[in-house]
């Protein structure tokens, strides 16, 4: 699961990152509305730790650009402001919580876990989404930044493959053998190439990679990551 704390406070900002960091989460972090807008457009997130008063604009802005953009995207607002009012803001522009500053950080770092297993649940095992590319592998469908993109059969087959196995290196003879046993039907190198090759075509931008060559070794999953 990634995370982007958007939080101008250094202190708290780097305390959340490190928290969140020992509980196994990759996170990412901002110190301002412009900071976060731009890694938002290099990397997809699971969840937003925002706060709602950032030095070049407010957290409510924020929410609801990135709410039009990336529904399915978890935010959990931070705020020193109890006020009722604008917890219901918040709450209608689609944030998941409301944590008032200060806060026990144990109690923080469940918070944040409770809502990601939720959302992991409700998600299904079927499903792959970094908030910037879904998956749905038993409707056989996918969406990449709002937009519907297309992938064959086999397609689908290598990347349930390598996103099961994420972070992990799978050696060209894994994968072959993996495709063969799920298609039935032999699956050679050229074939295994050129379908790496078209789903990279669909999926990657410049700026974006979702497939890592290990060169000497086959192929990673490595999620939607920044070049």
């Amino acid at each position: 699961m990634r995370i982007l704390v958007v939080e101008d406070d250094r202190l708290l900002n780097n305390t959340l990152c490190y928290n969140l960091s020992a509980y196994g989460y990759q996170v990412d972090a901002a110190l301002t509305k412009n900071a976060a807008e731009h890694l938002c457009k290099k990397q997809g997130y699971d969840l937003i730790v925002l706060d709602v008063n950032l030095p070049d604009g407010n957290g409510f802005d924020f929410c609801r650009d990135i709410k039009d953009r990336y529904p399915d995207v978890a935010v959990i607002f931070l705020t020193a402001n109890d006020m009722e009012s604008d917890m219901l803001k918040g709450f209608e522009l689609g944030a998941d919580d409301y944590v008032t500053k200060p806060f026990p950080m144990s109690v923080f770092q469940k918070k944040v876990a409770a809502l990601l297993a939720r959302m992991k649940k409700i998600s299904g095992g079927d499903c792959y989404n970094d908030g910037n590319l879904s998956i749905d592998f038993s409707e056989m469908s996918a969406k990449l930044s709002g937009e519907v993109i297309s992938f064959t059969p086999m397609e689908y087959r290598l990347l349930k493959i390598l996103i099961k196995n994420p972070k992990i290196v799978l050696t060209r003879q894994t994968l072959l053998e993996k495709l063969w046993d799920i298609d039935g039907n032999f699956v050679d190198e050229h074939a295994l190439t050129s379908t790496i090759s078209r789903i990279r075509n669909k999926l990657e931008t410049p700026d974006r990679s979702y497939i890592k060559t290990v060169y000497g070794m086959g192929y990673m999953w490595i999620g939607g990551v920044g070049r």
